[in-house]
Order: structure tokens, then C-alpha cells, then sequence
């Protein structure tokens, strides 16, 4: 079926279910680390297709990985390569395609499970969860040329579209139950930030909404990698 590069941020990160559901479908995986020094490739033949995960660091960061990661997603996007941003991801997208990103102003952040409300836009196209699984303190503005997909109460862009195939979401459907137990016990300090869940509210979110989240995860990706509009 061809090979999706893989780009993480942190030696123990892994792209979960959908590393998994992209093998699955007979996909092969080039996982590339550049925040450990690993290379990007030069050129994005031989891939049909580009995910950027998450990760600690802010899209503003000056680290000149995050610059060689936002031009290999300009390339990616100007190729309509079908590309998928998730969190910082979406950010990193968001930056290639002239957006801001930002904190929120009033210093709150996402970090647990949140609603999640398709604009017109984006219901015409596929359902979505009415609520999915967050971890950040930033978001993007909607970039000149793309398409709301999804909004939500407290960071009112959560998913964009970008030409026919670029795919910009800033929740985390990556995300197993084991990947949830990691990110809340190392993460701990952070749930006390403004705005954040206890660690109980995120498996109680998980039991509650991670169905719907599956499900509208798979056809997601059936579609993206297709390489044309869903439907």
C-alpha cells in the first residue's frame, strides 16, 4: 500500500491507534525522530503520505528541527502529499501555511477530554465525536485558505482542511488507554494546570467517548490516505 512518515517528538512516544489502524490497512511506517537528532528525508518520494504527532515543545520554539519539520510540511502541503498534523502537528501546519499560534488568552489549557461541535463543513463530510481527548496549551489560528472542520468552546479551532488532502487536527484520536496511563502519570504535574481534568476524569472520558472516537477515526483515514475529499 506504500509507506506514511512518521514524524514523533520524544524517545518513549509511539503514534498509537493510528500507527496501528495505518499497518492494518497494509501500510508501512518510516518513523523519524528529528528531535533526537534523526534525519527528515530529503524528499517525500517513496512516501504516500506524512503524519507529525505531538509533543512537548511549543510550535514557537526557535529548535531548527521544528523548522526543518514546518518545510518538509510546506513540501508536503504544496505536493498535496496527504498529510495529517495532530497537535502540535496541526500547529506545525498551521505555522507552513502563515497562521499564528498561540496560548490562550486568558492562560487556560486542554488537557482530558472536551466537546467537540462540527461546523456545517465539517458534518457534511463525515460524523465526528461530540467529544474527543486533548493535551495543549496552544492553539492556531485558521489558516488563509483552509476549512473549518470542527470547533470547540475553549479553542474554537480543533480540526482544519487544506486543499484536497492536508489534514490538521488539535485533538489527540491517536490515543490507547495504555498511552493515557503514561501521559497521566508522567505528566502529573501538568493536570493542575488551569483548565485541565484530574487524571480519574480522562478514563472516565475515555470509557464514555473513545467508541465514537474509533469509529470516526477509521473512516478518517480511510478517506485521508484515498487522497480525495471524504465523503
Amino acid at each position: 500500500m506504500g509507506t506514511v512518515l512518521v514524524v514523533l517528538h520524544q524517545a518513549r512516544s509511539t503514534p498509537g491507534r493510528i500507527g496501528a489502524r495505518l499497518q492494518r490497512r497494509g501500510y508501512g511506517l518510516d518513523v523519524r525522530r528529528p528531535a533526537l537528532g534523526e534525519d527528515l528525508p530529503q524528499t517525500l518520494d517513496g512516501h504516500c503520505g506524512v503524519v507529525v504527532f505531538g509533543g512537548p515543545m511549543s510550535a514557537n520554539d526557535p529548535h531548527p528541527f521544528l523548522r526543518e519539520e514546518t518545510v518538509l510540511l510546506e513540501r508536503a502541503l504544496a505536493r498535496s502529499v496527504p498529510t495529517l498534523g495532530v497537535c502540535l502537528g496541526a500547529q506545525l501546519m498551521a505555522r507552513a501555511l502563515g497562521a499564528r499560534v498561540d496560548g490562550h488568552r486568558e492562560g487556560v489549557c486542554e488537557i482530558g477530554y472536551y466537546p467537540l461541535e462540527a461546523t456545517p463543513a465539517g458534518a457534511a463530510l463525515l460524523p465526528w465525536p461530540d467529544h474527543v481527548y486533548h493535551w495543549h496549551s496552544e492553539g492556531f489560528d485558521l489558516p488563509e485558505g483552509a476549512e473549518l472542520l470542527a470547533t470547540g468552546r475553549t479553542f474554537p479551532h480543533q480540526a482544519f482542511r487544506y486543499g484536497m488532502n492536508g489534514y490538521g487536527l488539535q485533538f489527540h484520536p491517536e490515543v490507547t488507554r495504555e498511552m493515557m496511563a503514561a501521559w497521566t502519570e508522567r505528566g502529573a504535574h501538568r493536570l493542575t494546570h488551569p483548565g485541565a481534568q484530574p487524571a480519574e476524569a480522562h478514563f472516565s472520558g475515555f470509557d464514555r467517548h473513545d467508541g465514537a472516537v474509533c469509529r470516526w477515526l477509521d473512516a478518517f483515514l480511510d478517506a485521508w490516505l484515498a487522497a480525495a475529499p471524504l465523503k
